[in-house]
């Protein structure tokens, strides 16, 4: 799934949490946070500690993917992809 928004980890991270059959207590017991922040955090709250949402992460054994994909990144900068018009021309013959 591709996260967005704050609000798009929150639900991630809630439905996670409840495959896991884990309340909010427990959740946050496993943390070493209040059941509050668990709470924010699912309702998507922006300004959660960095750490502690890693920490969420990790013991909810969600993967976490900082793939870069660089002609997605060309795409959108308006970058010109020399590599794809030098493939293209060499596969078009006179």
């Amino acid at each position: 799934m591709l996260i967005r928004t704050p609000a798009d980890l929150g639900a991630v991270l809630r439905d996670r949490r409840k495959q896991l059959k884990l309340d909010q207590a427990a959740l946050a017991k496993r943390i070493g946070v209040s059941r509050q922040w668990v709470i924010e955090v699912e309702r998507g709250h922006a300004r959660a500690e960095l750490g502690l949402v890693l920490r969420a992460i990790d013991v909810l054994d969600i993967h976490l993917d900082a793939t870069i994909d660089e002609r997605d990144h060309r795409r959108r900068s308006g970058a010109v992809d020399i590599d794809s018009i030098v493939a293209k021309a060499k596969k078009v013959k006179p």
